[in-house]
């Protein structure tokens, strides 16, 4: 799986909006890392930011 994956996992798994921090922690990826790749997914499509600094997955 790749870290991209984890991150998107992490989100769907825990059914509320994350913050960055939380899932560094949940998936063990440094939280920088994550923040990149929320971006990334963010560009997708697949992650909104329902509000500010926290995301969930675009269902």
């Amino acid at each position: 799986m790749s870290d991209k994956e984890a991150v998107l996992e992490a989100m769907k798994k825990a059914g509320k909006p994350l913050r960055p921090g939380d899932i560094a922690k949940m998936t063990g990826i440094d939280s920088k890392e994550v923040s990149k790749i929320i971006k990334e997914l963010r560009k997708e499509g697949k992650v909104h930011s329902p509000k500010r600094c926290y995301y969930a997955p675009v269902e």
